[in-house]
Order: structure tokens, then sequence, then C-alpha cells
């Protein structure tokens, strides 16, 4: 793996302004949109708590979903590398947001992978790669809350 610096950009735009300038607190639009050269638009608001769009994904949404989707590739790397087959991954992961110390912050995230893989003979391994893969985690590295993991590791079912 290149250890070399790796730069993300991306661009938002507020397109609430067509409806209106922020002359009050109730009365702006939340709504913006995320763009990165070669990818769809993102169309995301502020959760429906501070008068945004409920139907749109907002900041703490991806925060939970770039958490929930690095674990996921760092454990099917390391599932890889250990030849583990997995077959099956699903995550179902939620954060908390509290006021701490009198801000308002993510007090933490738990992650709920469910994972199938193909040998049955492998759960133990399977299920120590979580650690590895959490630890290896660039998104969960980066946060200054825990991120826990509660992983359910099967075997597949057969066919």
């Amino acid at each position: 793996m290149n250890a070399g610096p790796h730069v993300y950009a991306t661009r938002l735009r507020w397109t609430g302004a067509a409806q209106g300038a922020t002359t009050s607190y109730r009365a702006y639009s939340r709504d913006y949109a995320i763009e990165a050269d070669g990818k769809p638009e993102l169309r995301g608001s502020a959760d429906a708590h501070f008068r945004g769009d409920a139907t749109r994904y907002n900041p703490e949404d991806l925060l939970v979903a770039a958490l929930s989707a690095c674990h996921l590739l760092s454990y099917l790397a390391e599932c890889a590398l250990a030849g583990v087959a997995v077959v099956a991954y699903e995550d179902d992961a939620r954060g908390e947001m509290t006021t701490i110390d009198g801000v308002m912050r993510f007090r933490e995230v738990v992650l709920r992978p469910k994972v199938a893989i193909a040998d049955a003979s492998q759960l133990e391994q399977a299920i120590a790669l979580h650690e590895k893969a959490h630890a290896g985690c660039f998104i969960a590295n980066s946060v200054n809350f825990p991120v826990r993991h509660e992983a359910i590791v099967t075997p597949a079912v057969p066919a």
C-alpha cells in the first residue's frame, strides 16, 4: 500500500440559495450538493431536527456511513489476505450525538456487521479479523469518539 499523502477533493454548493437568502434562521433552505470529479452528485441537507429536509442525507448520516463503509472495506481486505471467503456482508450502523462539555458532538458509533463466510471452520478467524480491520480503518482512526463493532459472523447457508 502506498503510504504517501492521499488527497480527496470535493465541491460543495449551497443549492438552497435559490429559495432565498439567510434573512432569518427559520427561513433559509439547508439544501446542498456535493460533487467529486467523475462521481454522481450527492444531495444533502441538515437533519430534520435542525430544520433540514429529512429526505436528504445529512452530514451525520454521511459520517456514520463513512465509518461503516471503511470498516467493510478494511474487513474485506483483511479476509482476502487471510484466505477467508466472505460471501455476504451487511451493517446496521448507528451513531449517537449528544451535548458533551457544552458542545453537540458524536458520543459513539456502533457498527453491527453481519457477515457470512464460505468455510465454517474459519469462524473464529473471521471474527478476529474484525479487530484487525477496525485497527486499520482510516476513518475510525481519524475521529475523536469511540467506534465499536458488534460483529456477527456465520457460515453461509448452502444454496
